[in-house]
This record gives structure tokens, sequence and C-alpha cells, in this order.
């Protein structure tokens, strides 16, 4: 049987197939880049405490900002992939959508730069002790320049997504370990000659690695023959101020649909640090590893967006349903099987980002207690973030926009300040309170994606005029 043959007669199939295909690289490059954040926390957590309280207090405030801006530029995604499915012109647009994403990136970073170099005054502002806003500060001296080579690295990123060749990224991404690692371990306890510069060591460390990454990207596309002739680079001085425009209008919606939800963990970070510090230290281990579940099906998202992207550009209804059903499938089984994982496993997690010490017994026992919250909440968190990836690859995004606002800081953030605070749950009650936030918005989410038909979200047309 030929291959086109064997299209028509397995069409689901085979819809598993490109986006298990499309999604495990992004998947593994998406750990990877986590781990950078992840690897900070693990050896913060071993120099100290009070460090890693702090530095969790600086890295929840850079989150929420660096979401906001990733979701901006995120626009450029489905664009390019509906693009990339039409018969003409596929080339210079794509070019054009990816130089303005990176407009867009420098843009964004500027107002982010002012927020970060003032953050203890910010982290003050939020009721946070003054000596761990101080250190706040000092991590943020080294990494809130990575801010700006992390976007360019996701503009790269998101380029090599929509023409479905990830691979690169996953193997330039997955020397961010072995380079952190290195670099934290070096730069934070002054190991290998180099000074020990505890918190600001980790934060340069992070930096460093950044530019590493982003460095290596920016050589792939310039060399390798099937992205070279996009000439991504060429002219780049010139504007395209329209284009600039539609993607703050489709990316505006994202970005903040993703700081909703980035920033509800990052203000349940500033909530836990009313609790006491050991439970801010205990939220940014149990955090750190729902974030590396969370991975998975984000990556699936991404690869969501751009099939469906394709589908649309091509007015083929059918192949959009596949698509994200797919995705649904993929995404909300694998999170099935993190919940009982987490829930059988949530000492032994824990432990690895942390000694079991006399005097860490407490953060250990909370930080136990959260991660089997957050057990539960995984498949609805599979759940929500999959369907904002399939409904993005339509162009839609206002209104899943305002889903999360609801879900997340309403109804979310409300119920988890009330139980933790009203009820005497404390930091148990926060992680509640994400559990019902997230749970709502799956909700809308699944709602919205099987009313796409009657909303006119398949419309072909829409692709065209986004």
């Amino acid at each position: 049987m030929s291959r086109s043959a064997s299209l028509t007669a397995h069409p689901w199939r085979h819809e598993f197939q490109t986006t298990l295909k499309l999604a495990w690289p992004l998947i593994l490059s998406n750990l990877t880049m986590a781990s950078v954040q992840a690897i900070d926390t693990f050896f913060l957590g071993r120099y100290g405490t009070s460090e890693l309280a702090s530095a969790a207090l600086a890295l929840n405030l850079t989150f929420a900002l660096n979401l906001v801006a990733l979701g901006i530029i995120t626009a450029a995604s489905p664009m390019m992939a509906t693009a990339l499915g039409k018969a003409k012109g596929r080339v210079k647009d794509v070019r054009r959508s990816f130089r303005q994403s990176v407009w867009l990136a420098v843009s964004i970073t500027i107002p982010i730069w002012a927020v970060l170099m003032n953050a203890d005054t910010v982290i003050g502002w939020l009721g946070q002790e003054p000596r761990l806003a101080q250190d706040a500060q000092v991590f943020l001296w080294g990494y809130l320049w990575s801010t700006l080579l992390f976007l360019l690295f996701n503009t790269l990123r998101h380029f090599l997504a929509a023409l479905e060749r990830p691979g690169w990224v996953l193997m330039i991404s997955a020397c961010s370990i072995p380079i952190n690692s290195f670099l934290d371990y070096a730069l934070i306890f002054g190991e290998f000659g180099f000074p020990e510069l505890g918190l600001f060591g980790a934060g340069l460390a992070s930096t460093i690695t950044w530019a590493l990454l982003c460095a290596a990207l920016i050589t792939v596309v310039q060399l390798d023959r099937q992205f070279r002739r996009f000439s991504l680079f060429s002219r780049f001085w010139r504007p395209d101020w329209a284009r600039y425009a539609r993607m703050w209008k489709l990316g505006l919606p994202i970005g903040l649909a993703m700081g909703f939800e980035g920033g509800i963990f990052s203000a349940a970070a500033y909530l836990m640090g009313l609790v006491g510090e050991k439970a801010l230290a205990a939220h940014a281990i149990a955090l750190q590893i729902a974030a590396l579940s969370f991975m998975v099906p984000w990556g699936i998202a991404q690869a969501s967006t751009v099939r469906v992207g394709i589908m649309l550009g091509r007015g083929d209804r059918d192949g959009i349903a596949r698509a994200g059903w797919t995705a649904w499938i993929l995404g909300v089984g694998f999170m099935s099987f993190m919940a009982i994982f987490l829930f059988l496993f949530p000492a032994e997690l824990i432990g690895v980002f942390l000694a079991d010490t006399p005097e860490n017994a407490e953060v250990l026992a909370l930080g136990v207690s959260f991660l089997l919250i957050a057990a539960i909440f995984q498949i609805v968190d599979g759940a929500q973030v999959v369907g904002a990836g399939v409904l993005r690859g339509l162009h839609d995004t206002r209104v899943p926009m305002v889903y999360t606002f609801i879900g997340y800081w309403v109804i979310g953030l409300g119920a988890g300040a009330w139980l933790a605070f009203g009820a005497g749950w404390e930091g148990e009650g926060i992680w509640t309170g994400l559990a019902i936030g997230l749970a709502i918005v799956a909700v809308l989410m699944l709602q919205r994606w099987m009313r796409r038909e009657a909303l006119g979200l398949t419309d072909p047309a829409r692709g065209a005029a986004d």
C-alpha cells in the first residue's frame, strides 16, 4: 500500500504518529529548559533554606513576567504554521513573522528589566520579609539578563516547530543540563577555582547557560540548508508594522492567558511567604516537580498548535478535529499516569531536592503534603494546557484569556486565600485553590473546543484575517 493510501485508510493513526513525532522533541526540550530553574533550586536547596526561599521569590516574579512575554511572541507559531499550510508565499510570510516576533521580544524585555531591577521594592510591597526581598534582588542581578536570551531562543524554537523540525532544539537545549549544573556548582559554592558567589552565582549561571543555547541555535538556522533558505536575519532592521500589530493582537491574549496561569503560581508563592519561610521553601520544591511534569502536556499543546494551524490553513475541518482530539488524548493520558506517580512517591521526589536532615524535617513534610495535592490536579492541568494549545491553532486567544483570568485569579486565588487564612489550612489551602482553578479552566477550554464549528472557529478565513 502506498503512503498516501495508508494515510487515507488510517488518518487517526497518522495523526497520532505525526503529533508524537513533533511533540516528543518539544517535550524533551521543555524538560531540559525547565531544568535550568530546577537545577538552580537543587543547588540552592543544598546551599541554604533561606537562600532557596529568596530565590523562589525572585524566580516566581520573573516566571510570571517571562510567561507573559513568551505568550506574546507565541503568536508567531500559529501564524507561521498557517502560512506553511498555504500553497504560495510561504517563505516570505514565515520570515516576516519570525522577524516581528524578535522585534516583539526586544520590545517586551525592556519593561521587564525595569521591574526586575527594582524587584526588592516590588517584593517588599507584596508583604515579604525585607531580608528575603534583598537577597532575591542579589539573585536577580545575575539572572535578569537571561530574559531576552530566553525569548530569542524561543522565537527560533517556534520557527523550527512550525517547520515540524524540532530536533535541533532538543539537542541544543539538552546541553543546558550539564552546562548549568557545572556553572551552578562552580559559582554558588566557589568550586574549580571560581569565587563563591552564592545567590548571585546561581543567577549568573542561568544567564550564561541561556547565552550559549541561544548562540548555538542561531548558528544552526544560519548554517543548516533546510533553514537557511528562509534567510531569517536578512534585512532584519526593516519593520512590518501591520504584521507587528497583528502579532500584538493575537499574542497579547496568549501572553495574558499564560501570565494568568503562571502568575497564579507566583501569587501562590507570595501567599506562601506570608505563611512562613519554610512553607515557601517547600512550595518552591513541590512546584518544581509539578512544573517538570507539566512540560510534557505543554509540549503536546505546542505540537497541537502547529498541527491544528496547518489544518486551518488547508481548510481541513476533519483534520482539525483529529489534530485536536489526538492532543487531548495524549496530554490527559500522560497526566493521568503522573497523578498516580506523584501520589505514590511524594517523599522520594521531595528528597531529591532537599537533604533529609532534622533541620529540614518541617520543609520535607510540607513539601510532601503539597505534592499530594499536586497529584490530584495533574489531569486537569494537562487538559487545560492542551485546550489552550488547540484553540491557539485556530487563532482563538481572547476568550481563553478570559477563561484563565476567571478560573485562576477570581476563583482559584480567591478560594486558595480563603482556605489558607480563613479556614486555617495554610499552605495546603493555597494548593487546593490552585487545583480548583485549574479544574474550572479545563472544563471551559473543553467546552469551547467542542463548540468550535458552531462558533465559526474552523473557518480558514480566520487564519488569513489574523
